[in-house]
């Protein structure tokens, strides 16, 4: 495999949001049919059926499979082969099959350990709300599962931030399975009345989940995550990050934590959260917003390379996050 070439990121950062636009790979009777054994068979029957489906995706999906390969690349080294490819695609069908058991609140199969959630759970109690912010790293539906595991389980409620557009298929069946009661709440993003949604949630002492790994195309599709793209260096190469998120967070002047649902294979999966940012507190001038702005996303991001070296099968970030493919 040979060392990809840097991009060009400044001049096409408008590329970065191609995933928003790409088309699902799903088949609805397929999924239909992959939930109905799910729930009639059991989590360890259901699983067997995960090789057939990675093994698919990784032989009869070029562009995916590249784009894994490069991320490989960088986070394992020149060794990252063909198996490294699988286990990460496996990663993900597991977790994607796991959302269809948290949803039906079946925690009972899964061993979760958390770590570090006393700091949230300290800005719930108060009142305050929290930003969560994450990336597309093993399963949200994880994260969401702490709010059965704490001391106060009433008083977190967390919710999604998302683009709800995407995954329309997948979505709509999760959600016609799953127990109103186990359902993440959704703030659509790019709506017009976003913004004062999330207000409300956060001063409700809500908390409010966003994947900032993805970066929009421009302010008219970002909506309430407008912010600026920014050049960083990541996994070695430059990429391109959005400071919507934490714009947003200093807008409404949040405290911001690192969250990630881990998945360590098998039933287990380990739930972080890390204090990233503090916008609680009104800065001085202009220039000192813009500096801790830029100071949470450098920190957000070296917080998510550091993850993706210890647990390279974690990220699915499936794209042309590089900006490395020709127009």
């Amino acid at each position: 495999m040979s060392r990809p070439a840097a991009p060009k990121a400044n001049a096409e950062a408008p590329r970065q949001a191609e995933w928003q636009h790409a088309p699902e790979r799903s088949n609805m009777l397929a999924l239909r049919l992959i939930c109905w054994i799910a729930i009639q068979c059991g989590r360890p029957l259901t699983r067997l059926i995960l090789h057939p489906i990675s093994a698919y995706f990784l032989l009869f999906s070029p562009n995916q499979r590249r784009h894994i390969k490069r991320y490989l690349f960088r986070t394992i080294g020149p060794k990252a082969g063909w198996a490294d490819g699988y286990r990460l695609l496996h990663a993900f069908s597991s977790t994607v099959l796991d959302r269809l058991y948290f949803l039906r609140g079946r925690l009972d199969l899964f061993d979760i350990r958390i770590y570090g959630n006393r700091p949230v759970e300290a800005e719930v109690a108060a009142g305050r709300g929290a930003f969560m912010v994450g990336a597309h790293v093993g399963s949200f539906e994880a994260v969401g599962a702490c709010k059965h595991r704490a001391e106060s389980p009433a008083e977190l409620r967390p919710a999604m931030l998302m683009y709800p557009d995407n995954a329309q298929q997948i979505n709509a069946v999760l959600n016609a399975i799953s127990l109103p009661a186990q359902r993440p709440h959704i703030i659509a993003l790019g709506r017009p009345h976003s913004m004062l949604a999330l207000r409300d949630w956060l001063d409700s002492g809500g908390l409010a989940g966003l994947l900032a790994d993805r970066t929009l195309a421009g302010p008219e599709e970002a909506g309430p995550q407008r912010g600026s793209s920014i050049e960083i260096p990541f996994l070695g190469q430059p990429a391109i990050f959005n400071d919507g998120p934490f714009r947003l967070a200093a807008l409404l002047r949040r405290k911001v934590f690192f969250m990630a649902g881990l998945y360590q294979g098998g039933a287990r999966y380990d739930v972080l959260f890390e204090p990233l940012a503090d916008f609680s507190e009104r800065p001085g001038d202009p220039a000192e917003r813009e500096r801790r702005i830029r100071a949470a996303l450098e920190a957000y991001v070296a917080r998510l390379e550091a993850l993706c070296r210890a647990y390279p099968y974690n990220w699915f970030n499936f794209h042309d996050f590089w900006l490395e493919d020709p127009h």
